[in-house]
C-alpha cells in the first residue's frame, strides 16, 4: 500500500511526510516501519551509509545471526529491507540545517539542495572520540575498538589495553575482565574523572593493571593488521616504551552528531538530544532515534528499537494532525 506521497506544488520542493536524517540501525529501521506503513519516507544516508557498523568486522550480538555477521553486510540487509518497501534513499548527502520555523520543515543539504517534510526523524548517531593516531581507523575492527560491550568477547584469554579516565573507561575495563586475561588501563595522568565508586571497583579488580602518566603514540601490528602492541610516551619525562597487547579499547567519550541543529533543540551538556514521551524532541514534529540521544546503551539492537519507536511516533503525529 502506498500512502499520500510527497508532492510538488508551485515552485517549492516536493513535500515528504517523513524525512529521516542518518542511516545505521536507527535510521534504516525507522525507514522500514514508515515505508511499510505506506508513508514513503526519504532517508538521507550521509557520507557513511550504514553508520558506525560499516567499520565493524564481526557482529555476534545482533539477534537472528547465531554465527555472527559482518557489520557492512548487516547494514546492507537493513538498507535493502527498507528500500524494498519504498524508502527513497539519498546517498552521500549531509543535511546541514533544518528550518523549524516553517511548516512543513525545510531541510537543506551541503550542496544547496532543499527538501520539505511534515515530520523529521534525526538518526545521525554519535562518533567515538579517538586519539588522533594515523592507524586508529585503519585498525578499527582488527584489535582496535571503541566499544567493549560490542567487541570484548573477541578477546577471550588475551591481554588488552584501554585508554581513558572516566566512568565509561572504568566500566568497560571491568566488562573486559570477563574475557581478557589482563586489562591495562592507560591514562595520561594520575587523577581520574571517574567517580570514586567506579574507580575503586577497577582498582580492586585482580585482572586490572595500570599504566599512569602514559599516552599511546603508535599502534603496532602484524602483516594481518592484528594489533600486537603499543608505543607509550611518558607524559612526565617524554620517554617511550613498548607495551605488548592484542587489543586496544578507546574510552575517552563520544560526540553526538547534533552540530547542525539549531538552539531550539534541547540537548545535554555533551550535545545529546533530550527526548520526552518516547522519541519526541523539544521541537514538535521532530523525533530522535539511536545514539544521537542515547549515551547509555549505544548498541545496534537498541538503536533499531528506537528507530521503530520514532517511526511509530511520527506516524501518530501525522495522523493526529490530519496530514496523512
Amino acid at each position: 500500500m502506498e500512502g499520500p506521497r510527497s508532492r510538488p506544488y508551485n515552485n517549492r520542493p516536493m513535500t515528504h511526510n517523513i524525512a529521516i536524517i542518518g542511516s545505521g540501525p536507527a535510521g534504516y529501521t525507522a525507514a522500514l516501519y514508515a515505508s511499510r506503513a505506506g508513508f514513503t519516507p526519504v532517508l538521507f544516508e550521509g557520507m557513511q551509509p550504514g553508520g558506525q557498523l560499516t567499520t565493524t568486522t564481526d557482529v555476534e550480538n545482533y539477534p537472528g545471526f547465531p554465527d555472527g555477521v559482518m557489520g557492512p553486510e548487516l547494514m546492507e540487509r537493513f538498507r535493502a529491507q527498507a528500500a524494498k518497501f519504498g524508502t527513497e534513499m539519498i546517498e552521500f548527502k549531509n543535511i546541514k540545517s533544518i528550518d523549524t520555523s516553517k511548516r512543513p520543515f525545510v531541510l537543506e543539504d551541503e550542496m544547496g539542495g532543499s527538501y520539505e517534510a511534515h515530520t523529521v526523524i534525526i538518526a545521525t548517531g554519535a562518533r567515538a572520540k579517538l586519539l588522533g593516531l594515523d592507524k586508529e581507523k585503519e585498525l578499527m575492527g582488527y584489535g582496535v575498538s571503541a566499544c567493549a560491550t560490542c567487541d570484548g568477547a573477541f578477546f577471550k584469554d588475551k591481554e588488552v589495553a584501554i585508554v581513558g579516565g572516566g566512568d565509561t573507561a572504568m566500566e568497560e575495563a571491568l566488562f573486559l575482565t570477563r574475557f581478557a586475561s589482563k586489562v591495562t588501563v592507560i591514562h595520561r595522568r594520575e587523577g581520574f574523572r571517574a567517580s570514586k565508586v567506579m574507580l575503586e571497583r577497577a582498582q580492586n579488580h585482580p585482572k586490572i593493571e595500570w599504566k599512569l602518566w602514559r599516552q599511546v603514540t603508535d599502534i603496532e601490528h602484524g602483516e594481518d593488521k592484528k594489533v600486537t602492541g603499543l608505543v607509550l610516551e611518558n607524559t612526565q619525562d617524554g620517554g617511550n616504551e613498548s607495551f605488548s597487547c592484542e587489543g586496544l579499547f578507546i574510552a575517552i567519550g563520544h560526540q553526538p552528531n547534533t552540530e547542525f541543529l539549531g538552539e531550539e533543540f534541547d540537548r545535554n551538556d555533551v550535545g545529546y538530544l533530550i527526548v520526552n514521551h518516547g522519541t519526541r524532541t523539544s521541537v514538535e514534529g521532530v523525533f530522535a532515534a539511536g545514539d544521537v540521544h542515547d549515551p547509555l546503551y549505544r548498541q545496534a539492537v537498541t538503536a533499531a528499537g528506537m528507530g521503530c519507536a520514532a517511526a511509530l511516533d511520527a506516524q501518530h503525529y501525522l495522523t493526529d494532525k490530519g496530514i496523512a
